[in-house]
């Protein structure tokens, strides 16, 4: 089939995932509403789901290569068919919270999974080093518009209760079951993928050299407190923000991570072509600093629509250090520990979203329905002026002197 076959097929799956995740980010904090769920419990359903896709990221991480990239992927596809079935379908909180875990339902709105570790270190083989942050754009293109496309679904089960005559429940249940559809669509994906996406040898993974241990060290630690960040700003807690605050249903929010999606995917072609100009750390810090800059100001908006305008800005910059970041460490690891590197780096982000929903929650409940939105965009702005501090003179390959 050839690199650019198989790159296809993962954009392809990336699609169909992050349209499932950004119908499911939207639809979590609306159904679990529905259902009777208190903001803590919004949180602990999320922070479980959260926290089985951290394990499975351990797991991809350490065993991916070994036991083979494609069945790694079509198991985590399984879990999570299964997991949303019950989600659907059940009404018991503890019932739900448990599916999330077994599930890795993911209320981050972004598809940020176990899946993706393995697709993150299988994209640079399918590309040249001046090409490598030009394919992760690509990818995370894809993967916003199915993120946007995923929002507008989001108004499907407002429709099945217009159309259908159906209670609330039973139509956000329908939207429920439809996330786990989409998810099943990516097993052909999975399986047409030619065998040139496995590692050549398997069995033990060679150790990481000092340079690569130092680096990911590092960028983990870093990470880990822009993952804390972000776990207080996930969709389903935001969009449960917006429905709490201005009392906007799900029509209203869906268009509204619609525009924030379609504005992630728009930035990832302006953070490959911005990052050939100033580099990668320079893209990653100076596009996403302002972002939470931003977010703390629409904490406060004075209407909805202020608010949405405030909130598009910043998804217009906030997206612009994925594909920059992931192409970053990709770069400065040797190619047989992309897998690990990926795995690790994700690993910390996925644990440190587990860890801050149900926080966010209790501060929803207990405290302000502003207080998730300022201390996530307080977390990242400390992780962007550490992370200047820290790799502002650790260049690329492509970006040293020497290869222009």
């Amino acid at each position: 089939m050839g690199r650019w076959g198989d790159r296809r097929l993962l954009y392809a799956s990336a699609f169909l995932r992050a349209l499932a995740t950004g119908m499911v980010g939207v639809l979590l904090g609306l159904y679990l509403a529905a259902l009777g769920f208190s903001p803590a419990e919004l949180g602990w359903t999320v922070g479980a789901g959260l926290t089985g896709a951290a394990l499975a990221t351990v797991a991809t991480t350490f065993f991916a290569d070994t036991l083979g990239r494609r069945h790694f992927l079509l198991a985590l596809v399984m879990f999570g068919m299964v997991g949303g079935v019950v989600v659907a379908w059940a009404s018991s909180p503890w019932l739900i919270i448990c599916a999330a875990f077994v599930g890795m339902l993911n209320g981050m709105g972004r598809d940020r999974g176990a899946a993706l570790v393995v697709e993150q270190a299988v994209l640079p083989a399918t590309a040249t080093p001046e090409g490598r942050t030009g394919a992760f754009a690509w990818y995370h293109l894809v993967q916003d518009v199915g993120h946007a496309l995923g929002a507008l679904l989001a108004g499907f089960p407002a429709l099945l209760r217009e159309r259908a005559a159906v209670t609330e429940v039973s139509a956000l249940r329908g939207g429920m079951s439809l996330y786990t559809a989409l998810l099943g669509l990516t097993i052909p994906m999975y399986l047409a993928l030619s065998k040139q996406v496995e590692v050549p040898v398997r069995g033990v993974r060679p150790p990481l050299s000092p340079q690569s241990r130092r680096v990911l060290v590092k960028v983990s630690v870093l990470f880990a407190l822009d993952g804390l960040g972000g776990g207080f700003l996930t969709t389903a807690l935001l969009s449960f923000f917006f429905h709490e605050r201005f009392g906007v249903g799900a029509g209203e929010v869906g268009l509204l991570f619609f525009g924030a999606r379609v504005a992630n995917a728009l930035s990832h072609l302006g953070a490959a072509w911005l990052s050939k100009r100033i580099g990668l750390v320079n893209t990653m810090v100076f596009t996403h600093l302002p972002s939470s800059l931003l977010l703390m100001t629409a904490a406060y908006a004075p209407s909805f629509w202020v608010a949405a305008v405030l909130f598009l800005l910043r998804e217009g910059l906030v997206e612009m250090d994925v594909p920059t970041r992931q192409s970053y460490v990709m770069a400065v690891v040797r190619p047989e520990e992309r897998t690990f590197a990926a795995g690790v780096t994700q690993m910390v982000r996925v644990a440190m979203w587990a860890v801050a929903p149900a926080f966010a929650g209790l501060f929803m409940q207990h405290g302000s329905l502003v207080a998730p939105l300022l201390m996530g965009a307080g977390l990242k702005v400390l992780y962007d002026v550490l992370l200047y501090l820290s790799f502002h003179r650790l260049k690329p390959p492509e970006e040293e002197p020497s290869s222009v």
